[in-house]
């Protein structure tokens, strides 16, 4: 299951997680950001050892800006509330498991 990360809710779901988190920053107009959905969906359920949460930076564009997020889709990889990594554009179920280490 994904988790909806808000302004409200990043420093409990991001920067304080025991676990890995990747964060999907998304849009609903966004072409590319609909083809991952599904691939984002199944890790969610796959992933083990990573906690999976979305951002829609229409609604939160203060922390896409945190993150200097400039296209869509970005993953953020995140580990004891620091970045360890990003991608963007569209990624396969095996590329983004592979990086994330799931």
């Amino acid at each position: 299951m994904t988790i909806h990360v808000t302004s409200g809710n990043y420093e409990e779901e991001i920067l304080d997680s025991t676990e890995p988190v990747l964060i999907d920053f998304y849009a609903d107009w966004c072409g590319p950001c609909q083809m991952l959905k599904p691939v984002i969906e199944q890790i969610s359920e796959e992933a083990e050892h990573t906690k999976i949460v979305k951002i829609n930076i229409d609604e939160e564009p203060q922390l896409a800006g945190m993150f200097q997020v400039m296209s869509i889709p970005t993953l953020v990889y995140m580990q004891n509330g620091s970045i360890q990594g990003s991608v963007s554009g569209y990624h396969s179920l095996e590329q983004i498991k592979s990086w994330i280490g799931e």
